[in-house]
């Protein structure tokens, strides 16, 4: 079994990369958003310049990661996957930056993390986005869709996730847990998925798939 992780609005309460927006960026990142749900550009364009409009002041950036807060049973969830040998990587199309000093904070920064990278570019931020592919249906920095199938293996892949970056990979999942936008998404499509509120029902389900390939 292979676990796929979301993070902003799934580990995370909140969406991360939109609070650090809403308190540490140039009010025009909003313009670039609504260009971006309107089609004229990119998820992946619109991160990059989104990015390039926080302040680069670092101890104010994190007092805003600082506040965020994880959803709910995800550390106990992540013992569970390490203590049964289930492989858990966060995959995500936020910054890595905003996704290591939240999970540290907790006690998991030895968790595996795919994500758009951030490094500084003079003055100002600038977003790498090594995972990014042409031609992805999500046109996403990072191709989830690539990421799963690079690390295919043995046993059922797991996807947990809540938004439109999920949407394409969630097709490619074995056992698909949703809340939010992707679960309307799921839903719309007559895709089997589980919803979920906290990581403790994802931990239910999994537990009890688990001892029942290893009891079969």
């Amino acid at each position: 079994m292979r676990v796929y992780c979301d993070f902003d609005g799934t580990i995370t309460v909140l969406d991360t990369t939109d609070q650090v927006l809403a308190h540490r960026a140039d009010p025009r990142w909003r313009e670039l958003e609504d260009d971006w749900v309107a089609g004229r550009i990119t998820a992946a364009e619109c991160m990059r310049g989104q990015i390039a409009l926080i302040d680069t002041d670092e101890a104010a950036l994190d007092a805003v990661l600082d506040r965020c807060e994880l959803r709910p049973g995800f550390i106990a969830f992540a013992g569970w996957c390490r203590d049964n040998g289930v492989a858990l990587t966060v995959v995500s199309d936020g910054v890595d930056r905003f996704i290591t000093r939240i999970l540290s904070r907790h006690g998991l920064d030895g968790l595996p993390v795919v994500s758009n990278q951030l490094a500084l570019d003079g003055e100002s931020y600038r977003l790498a986005q090594p995972y990014a592919r042409l031609g992805c249906a999500a046109g996403s920095g990072v191709c989830k869709c690539a990421v799963v199938t690079e690390a295919a293996g043995d046993g059922p892949m797991v996807f947990i996730g809540d938004g439109r970056s999920d949407f394409c990979v969630s097709a490619r999942a074995d056992i698909l847990f949703a809340r939010d936008k992707l679960a309307a998404y799921a839903a719309e499509r007559k895709q089997a998925f589980t919803p979920f509120e906290t990581f403790d029902d994802v931990r239910a389900a999994l537990a009890s798939l688990h001892a029942r390939r290893h009891t079969a």
